[in-house]
Parts: structure tokens; C-alpha cells; sequence
């Protein structure tokens, strides 16, 4: 039964390989590597596509795919691809590439949706806290969570909402607001606090929800369409809570002021000279686009109530001081695909964030059959004792278990790695092993599920793997092409002067250029100086030599230098080209020369046309390279594959 079993296996592995075979064949080797026909269709009809501007015929494509992949290879021949530059730039690819993968992207796009939705709406909301802290003991939680559901109890019995708040909420603003927060719309709370908001109706109160802070029962008391934002402008004089001398100071200076911007003057230039809020009054008194919940009520009120741009309230006094507004501008809610990018990244500052990942994360458990080992999780419990985590004798004689505490799919975690994690995740953990040992061994979990599934992506992502193989090649290519051809080309001065006088008559002119200097001069003496030192110096001097003499604090020549066709230059269409057109010179340089050759028909020499001559150098060096890798390396190409290759 075992031998039949063995055979039956071993000819279900052979069918699968020759299954891959048959669906995925190799359409050709370079220098022995094999190269799918899936991987060539990739490239072809990415390259190929409808809306492309130069479209190859398969066969043209052929020859462009083999010259390509023979650069590659040498690459790989010269260590290219070893070289820690290489590998961090592929790794840093392969990050990117990575995260729509390690996702649920369901889940991620339904968070953008719904934040977008509720960014539509403002809640009235109050709340009462109890508070209990995110790392709290078990203990301390739930007696946190006896008292909110007490509390709850109350509400759901008839009791006053504001009263229970005053007397019980351990929010430190309680006294003054009986718990009232206001309106809040998407990302003015902590996620959970939000939804709870959201998800209940006007005049109820929520279930207890815990977030960062403690346990809140949350009250919707109204809801609204959302007002959107406005961009406002404020004068503002500060004033100290509890000092009603100061108080009384401010409101006439604020009144006074009030008088002056009804009497017509700048708003702007008061906000600048008579702001006490600093960082606005240097811009006129502007503050940045603000929504609901963003400012104290006093001021948003006041603000959201001004009804045309330009109109401009009465002081108004908040916790802070009084101020006067004014409203520069107003704006709705964008649409979902404008302000997608904004959501995303306030997403990536909140609770949410890991949602998707967690959720993706949850799958991966099922699909791979995660299972732990709790007894040998106890074994470690009992050897850590009352030590803590970070404690070097328990750390390292937990190293040293060998009992497996996770497996899933082909992999297993001893208590060892268990210990190894813990060693690298802690650092100086003061905590017991007993008191985290669940939370740390679900990231324990979470970890190496995540970087197994990363491991995967190749195997089960047919985008992922052709990709990742563009990124790979497309590197090497970039590197071995500047080392071989672009930059040897820029840097070869002795080749590219031969290449030149080989090829001259290529570069030939059908209008003459003038090659020199346009040298301009700031009064007549120093125009003279500068002509006697032109005819005396040596060519290749003269623009450094002209600069000392002549220049110290002021600029009294100036020199521009280069190649000319008639119209780039009026003073040398004026000198050289003798045009008709008037030339007046500059008041600041009004004496002006040039010097230099008139060439009619061809540069002098290749330096005249480097560009040219570069990018024709370059193509040679491209082709000869070509023909030698084409010696060095063999191509087979299977024609029988090629007749199968699809075409978009």
C-alpha cells in the first residue's frame, strides 16, 4: 500500500510539471536559461497594446526580446544583479509592489467609501467616559466595564443623559458641557467613537464602545447635511480665563477695532498690525480650510454663519479671546474620486488603517489551517515564572525549546522561534511572560503568516511574477547599458573625436554658424581694455583672464559664449551675419564685440555638434555590443512555440 501510494504520488507531481509544461512552454534559452512563452506575451502585448504609437510585428518584437534579455544576461555574467545596490533597489520595487497583495482590498475600499459617505454628514454628539487604559490589566478592565454598564443601565431605565454625565463621566470638560461635544463628522474622533456616532439614531444612545481612551456611551442628539469648509480670515485679541480686567481691555480694543473695518479699512493690514494670533496675522489674518468640529463652537458657529464672501461678523468671544471673522471663501464636498487620495492618507493615521491587513490576515488563517500549541505555550509560561520578558536567563533557556507552538501550510514555529521573536520585538520589556504571551503570540502569528504569504506571491500571481521580472530586468538593463554604451559614450572624448572625423560629412550644415564669443562691455574703457586682451591672449584663457582683470565687485563684463545661427544672438546677427535689423545694446552693457569663426558648411570639430555625434556614437556602440553578445551567448528560439504566442 505504501509503494502504491508513493507511485500514485510521484506520478500526480510528474503530471502537474508536465501539465506547467504544456500550458507555460519555454519559447527560447539564452545561454541556457529558459524563457516562457508567458513571460515574453507579458512583455509583447504590454508593449504591444492598442494605444500604442509603434507597434512591432511578432517576428521585429523576436529581435528586440532577445537583444534585451542578451543585455540582461552579461549583467548577470558581471555580478550586476549580486551587488547590494541592485538587490536594495529590487527590494525597495518589491515593497511597493507588494502591498495591494497583502491586503483585503474589499475591506480597504469599503473604509474609503464609507469615510466618504460620513464626511457628507455632521452629528450633534455627546458622550459619557470611563475611563481604562489601552494596556490595562485584565482587572482593570473589567471593572472599568462593570461601571460603564451600570451606567448604561441607568440610561436605558429613563435616566437624564446630562445629569448621569455630570455626575459620572471622567471627561475632564464634563462640568462645563454636561458632555456635550458638538458636531463631529469622519476623522474628527477615534474611529470607533465615529462609528458608534454614525451608527445611531437621533435621540438614542450607544451600546458601550471602548476606543484608545476608555468606555464611552455615546448620545446623537441632531444630524445634518454637511456645511463643508470655509476658508476664514480673524483678528484676534487674547484674553486669560477668570481675568475680567483683561476681558474688559480686549472687548474695546476688539470693538475699536470693529469700528475701524465698518469705517472702511483694510482688514488685512488691522489682522497684520493688531492680531495677537501670530501665525495668521502675518497672512492678513488668514487660518487654513477648516470643517465641523475643527474649531471651538464659538468659532465655527460665528464662522459657518457668515453667508456671502466678504461679509464680516460682530466680536465674537471664545475660550481664547475675541475675534473678528471674516469669510474669504466657501467650498461642498468634492466628489469620491477627488478626494479619494486625502481619505486614503487620513486613513493611514488612524485606527482603520490595519482593517484590511487584518482582515486579509484572518483569511490566510483559514486558507492555511493555522494552528497553535497552547500546552507548549504553557511549557514557556512556566518557565518564565515571575520573570520578566526581557529577562536574559529566561530568554535564553526558551530559545533552546524545540516543541512546536504554530503550523500552517508547510511550515512550523518552535517555542524557540517563539523566544527569538520576543527577544528581537521587546527589547527591555518589563512585562511577564503570562501578561502578553496572547498578544505577542498573535503577532508572532500574524508576522509569519505575512511573510510567508509575501514569499507566495510569485507562485500564485501570474501579474506579480511578470512584474517583479520587469523590475529585475528593467535594472540590470538600465545599469549594463550606462556602463556599456551611454556613459562610455559621454566619456570617450578620444572616441567620439574619431567617430567624427570618420563620419563628417553626416554632419553638415545648410546655414552657416558663427563659433565665438559675444563679449559685452559696461563703458568704453573697459571696452578697449577687453579688445587689447582678446588680440594678445591665449583662446582658451581669454574668458577666465577677461573675469580677473576686469571684474571685482562690479560686473563690467559680461561673456557669453557658444554656437550661432542667425536669429539666436541680435548682437552677432548685427556683427557677423550682418542683418538689417537695428541692434540696440543694453544700458547696462552698451558697448559690445564678438570674436571668433564663421563656420559655413560643417563644425570644425565634434565638440561643435556633441549631442549629434554623441547619440550616433551611442548607436554604434549599441550595435557592435550587440554582435558580440550575440557571439558570446546562444540563442535557440522554439518556431514551433512562437506560432502559439496570443496577440492582443
Amino acid at each position: 500500500m505504501k509503494s502504491s501510494a508513493f507511485v500514485l504520488s510521484a506520478l500526480f507531481v510528474f503530471s502537474n510539471i508536465l501539465f506547467s509544461q504544456v500550458s507555460d512552454p519555454v519559447l527560447m534559452t539564452i545561454n541556457g536559461n529558459p524563457i516562457s512563452r508567458s513571460e515574453f506575451e507579458y512583455i509583447y502585448n504590454k508593449n504591444n497594446s492598442n494605444n500604442s504609437l509603434d507597434k512591432k510585428t511578432l517576428d521585429e518584437y523576436v529581435d528586440l526580446f532577445v537583444n534585451f534579455k542578451l543585455k540582461v544576461e552579461e549583467a548577470k555574467t558581471q555580478g550586476i544583479d549580486t551587488t547590494a545596490a541592485f538587490r536594495n533597489e529590487l527590494a525597495g520595487y518589491r515593497t511597493q509592489l507588494t502591498k495591494p497583495y497583502l491586503t483585503d482590498s474589499k475591506v480597504d475600499n469599503h473604509i474609503l467609501q464609507e469615510a466618504y459617505d460620513r464626511m457628507k454628514e455632521d452629528v450633534n454628539v455627546s458622550h459619557i467616559l470611563i475611563r481604562v487604559a489601552q494596556n490595562a490589566s485584565p482587572a482593570d478592565t473589567l471593572k472599568s466595564w462593570l461601571e460603564i454598564e451600570q451606567i448604561y443601565n441607568r440610561l436605558k431605565n429613563g435616566a437624564d443623559f446630562t445629569k448621569v454625565a455630570k455626575e459620572v463621566s471622567q471627561d475632564p470638560s464634563v462640568e462645563k458641557n454636561g458632555g456635550h461635544i458638538g458636531w463631529i463628522s469622519a476623522f474628527r474622533t477615534v474611529y470607533p467613537f465615529e462609528t458608534a456616532a454614525y451608527n445611531t439614531a437621533v435621540g438614542s444612545f450607544s451600546k458601550p464602545v471602548r476606543t484608545a481612551f476608555g468606555y464611552h456611551i455615546v448620545k446623537v442628539i441632531g444630524r445634518r447635511k454637511s456645511l463643508g469648509e470655509v476658508l476664514v480670515s480673524h483678528i484676534m485679541i487674547f484674553t486669560s480665563p477668570g481675568d475680567t480686567v483683561q476681558d474688559k481691555k480686549a472687548k474695546i480694543t476688539i470693538d475699536s477695532i470693529y469700528q475701524r473695518i465698518k469705517a472702511g479699512d483694510d482688514f488685512g493690514k488691522l489682522a497684520q498690525k493688531y492680531s495677537m494670533d501670530k501665525g495668521s496675522a502675518a497672512k492678513n489674518g488668514e487660518l487654513p480650510w477648516f470643517g465641523t468640529g475643527r474649531m471651538v463652537p464659538e468659532f465655527e458657529n460665528a464662522a459657518f454663519a457668515l453667508k456671502n464672501i466678504g461679509d464680516i461678523s460682530r466680536p465674537i468671544e471664545s475660550p481664547y479671546g475675541w475675534h473678528i471673522i471674516k469669510l474669504m471663501d466657501r467650498r461642498g464636498l468634492d466628489s469620491f474620486e477627488n478626494t479619494k487620495a486625502d481619505i486614503e492618507q487620513k486613513v493611514k493615521r488612524d485606527e482603520r488603517a490595519n482593517m484590511g491587513r487584518n482582515a486579509f490576515l484572518a483569511n490566510l488563517r483559514k486558507i492555511y489551517n493555522v494552528k497553535s500549541f497552547d500546552d507548549n505555550l504553557q511549557e514557556m509560561a512556566k518557565l518564565a515564572g515571575t520573570k520578566i520578558v526581557s529577562d536574559s536567563a529566561f530568554l535564553i533557556e526558551a530559545i533552546k525549546l524545540k516543541k512546536p507552538v504554530l503550523t500552517f501550510a508547510d511550515k512550523t514555529f518552535t517555542q524557540g522561534d517563539f523566544a527569538q521573536f520576543l527577544k528581537k520585538q521587546l527589547g527591555a520589556d518589563k512585562s511577564k511572560f503570562t501578561d502578553i504571551m496572547n498578544v505577542e503570540f498573535n503577532n508572532f502569528t500574524d508576522n509569519n503568516l505575512m511573510r510567508y504569504e509575501d514569499s507566495q506571491l510569485e507562485k500564485k500571481y501570474d501579474d506579480f511574477r511578470n512584474l517583479m521580472q520587469e523590475y529585475h530586468d528593467g535594472i540590470l538593463l538600465f545599469d549594463i547599458s550606462n556602463k556599456e554604451v551611454w556613459d562610455k559614450a559621454s566619456r570617450d572624448t578620444t572616441g567620439l573625436d574619431n567617430y567624427f572625423k570618420e563620419h563628417r560629412a553626416v554632419y553638415t550644415w545648410e546655414k552657416p554658424h558663427y563659433k565665438g564669443r559675444v563679449i559685452y562691455c559696461k563703458d568704453k574703457p573697459t571696452f578697449k581694455i577687453a579688445q587689447s586682451i582678446v588680440r594678445i591672449s591665449n583662446v582658451d584663457s581669454i574668458d577666465k583672464y577677461l573675469r580677473t582683470r576686469l571684474n571685482d565687485s562690479i560686473q563690467y563684463v559680461k561673456i557669453e559664449k557658444g554656437l550661432y545661427v542667425q536669429g539666436d544672438n541680435k548682437a552677432v546677427d548685427h556683427f557677423v551675419f550682418k542683418t538689417k535689423e537695428k541692434y540696440t545694446p543694453s544700458k547696462d552693457y552698451p558697448f559690445v564685440f564678438v570674436r571668433g569663426k564663421l563656420l559655413k558648411k560643417s563644425p570644425e570639430d565634434y565638440t561643435d555638434v556633441r549631442g549629434l555625434v554623441t547619440a550616433d556614437y551611442q548607436e554604434y556602440l549599441e550595435k557592435e555590443w550587440i554582435k558580440s553578445l550575440r557571439a558570446k551567448y546562444p540563442v535557440v528560439i522554439n518556431r514551433d512555440v512562437l506560432k502559439t504566442i496570443k496577440q492582443n
